[in-house]
């Protein structure tokens, strides 16, 4: 055989059994643990939405989702962490909008966002604009015309700095024409515990995280900053109809991938995501939460969080908002 023959045959032959392996790295996935990481501390709403989602499609897979909890820097920490992982397929992230969306535009993040894999979103958390309930403001255009009446008074609490819960406060502000300051804690829990112990009169967060104090009658959601009314909440109105459209800031939950991840095991991966989250439990589940079951392709998820990243340039540049 010429020289030449002999190199193109020896080419052939590698590049299948390159492409062998790769469908046999695909057929026998998953033959360990898949590491689902999440960036935000244990305990928080992206946490329990992972540990149902997870439970559910670990028996699809019939493999164990390990749930690893990497907090930190709005969630850049653990979306760097999940990106620059291995991409054998076992490493996976589910996570919030603020990281690939937010943060982008308040620091640079240790990684890029081209490399992002989008899978499906998994939740729609409805953010709801509360307050304690000795505020004297029965809906949200009470509120706003006590803010008015005492410029800078009022304090509305955060998650910290650059977390949606501020950038949704910081939103409100713009488009109600309200003055209205700012209180960062160190995560949304801390900041609904401020609300309840008086600290602040108001906080735009997840029903999740208010939704047994809504029920106590310790705290008053004023309004719904959803596209629809929340389904735990069917008689408190949305901020469109309460006269502000642009103010909606829901959390929205993802699972994403490393770039390189084999596109075979990414839909695998993503098949028994939707399955979970599309079921019956998980969805009665969420609902108790305080969380809407939501699935996409991934297209429609990176077009989802294109469309965040630049409402957040916007709100960010407006209000010249900084992480200090």
């Amino acid at each position: 055989m010429a020289p030449a023959l002999k190199l193109a045959a020896l080419g052939i032959t590698a590049a299948a059994l390159s492409m062998a392996a790769q469908l046999g790295h695909a057929q026998a996935w998953p033959a360990k643990p898949i590491r689902l990481v999440v960036p935000y501390a244990a305990g928080g709403p992206g946490d329990v939405i992972a540990r149902l989602v997870a439970k559910k499609a670990a028996e699809s897979l019939q493999q164990t989702i390990v749930i690893d909890n990497k907090g930190g820097a709005g969630g850049t920490i653990g979306v760097d962490a999940a990106l620059k992982s291995p991409p054998d397929g076992y490493t996976f992230a589910l996570t919030a909008q603020g990281p690939l969306a937010g943060m982008p535009n308040l620091m640079k993040v240790p990684y890029a966002l081209a490399d992002v894999q989008y899978l499906t979103l998994v939740a729609r958390g409805p953010a709801v604009i509360v307050v304690g309930k000795n505020v004297a403001a029965g809906n949200l255009a009470d509120f706003i015309k006590l803010a008015k009446a005492s410029p800078g008074k009022l304090n509305y609490g955060s998650a910290g700095p650059g977390t949606t819960p501020h950038i949704g406060a910081e939103l409100l502000k713009q488009e109600a024409g309200i003055d209205i300051s700012h209180v960062p804690y160190k995560g949304a829990a801390p900041a609904v515990t401020g609300l309840l112990g008086g600290e602040i009169e108001m906080a735009m967060v997840d029903l999740l995280n208010v939704l047994p104090h809504v029920a106590a009658g310790t705290l008053k959601v004023l309004a719904v900053a959803s596209p629809a009314r929340a389904p735990q909440l069917p008689d408190v109105p949305t901020t469109k109809e309460a006269g502000l459209p642009a103010v909606v800031m829901d959390t929205t939950y993802g699972v994403i991938a490393a770039p390189g991840v084999p596109a075979e095991v990414q839909k695998k991966f993503r098949d028994a995501l939707v399955a979970a989250v599309q079921s019956t439990e998980v969805k009665d589940q969420f609902l108790k939460q305080g969380v809407i079951a939501m699935t996409s392709t991934p297209a429609e998820y990176k077009a989802m969080m294109q469309a965040e990243f630049d409402k957040w340039h916007r709100v960010v540049t407006k209000g010249k908002i900084t992480l200090e």
